[in-house]
């Protein structure tokens, strides 16, 4: 065959490869709202007009770990070195509230406001996808996932390592990641064991179960909290939203509440506080 025969065929063949290619990473929008969710499926962030939070003001018995997760959110919005956070400890306790009221916070005022971008777990591999989109933005984003957590045979968590450190490319200087979890470690402990019984050596097979909690710099743990802090989530919670109760009462079908619940926490106060105003006919803005 000469070489003006196979000019067609050449051609033919590059033009099925490029079809087969996969298409480059598009920009995406991430402008017009400062929060938004990611869908892995279009690769494309939906913005979030009026996003569920609390004001950072309310949230009771989480002081210091508040005051940590807040200074660190402020160093990485003016552009200086930040850690990726995780929060873990008991359900309830306002991980979650706590990420989205800093975020709050952080923002008010500030001329370049910091974006917060959702991203489920079920998701996370699409993360270095994700990552690649906005790390030639000129905005700053808070990746967060919530209730991130690793079963059995769940081989995602290897790609999230990659992404918050030590791969190649790293994690862009204008992301930071934080992540809230009922666990330390992500991971249950009979994973854990199995890897530990089935590995030629077992100590190695744990290091790189428990690895990936290390890529996070900040662990922040939440505890169950006692009456008192109780008391007050309630009582901050009712003096904010106007329901004007007898403190006796208040207190007392606190208590009846938590109890009915087994468990004494900051969403068991606000659901309290929920119930107590529709039964006064007032409206929670």
């Amino acid at each position: 065959m000469t070489t003006p025969d196979l000019l067609p065929v050449l051609t033919r063949i590059a033009d099925a490869l490029e079809r087969l290619a996969p298409p480059p990473p598009r920009a995406v929008a991430a402008e017009g709202a400062d929060a938004f969710v990611w869908h892995a499926e279009t690769g494309s962030l939906s913005p979030v007009r009026t996003v569920s939070r609390v004001d950072i003001a309310l949230l009771r018995g989480v002081e210091r770990q508040r005051d940590i997760l807040l200074d660190n959110t402020r160093r990485f919005a003016d552009g200086l070195p930040a850690n990726n956070a995780l929060l873990w400890g008991a359900r309830g306790m306002g991980k979650s509230s706590l990420v989205k009221a800093v975020h709050a916070a952080v923002n008010l005022g500030r001329a370049e406001p910091v974006a917060l971008v959702e991203i489920h777990r079920e998701d996370i591999p699409s993360l270095p996808r994700l990552l690649a989109a906005l790390r030639d933005s000129a905005r700053r984003f808070v990746l967060f996932c919530d209730d991130l957590s690793f079963g059995t045979d769940d081989a995602h968590y290897k790609s999230l390592k990659a992404v918050l450190e030590g791969g190649v490319e790293g994690r862009p200087a204008n992301v930071v990641f934080y992540a809230t979890s009922n666990r330390r470690h992500l991971m249950p402990r009979d994973m854990i064991e199995n890897e530990r019984s089935t590995a030629i050596n077992p100590s190695e097979a744990v290091e790189e179960k428990v690895s990936l909690s290390d890529r996070f710099g900040l662990w922040l743990g939440f505890h169950n909290c006692d009456q008192q802090t109780f008391f007050a989530m309630v009582e901050g919670y009712a003096a904010a939203y106007g329901l004007d109760v007898e403190p006796e009462r208040l207190r007392a079908e606190a208590v009846e509440w938590s109890v009915t619940r087994g468990s004494r926490s900051g969403r068991v106060a606000w659901q309290y506080i929920q119930d107590l105003a529709g039964r006064l006919g007032r409206t929670i803005p």
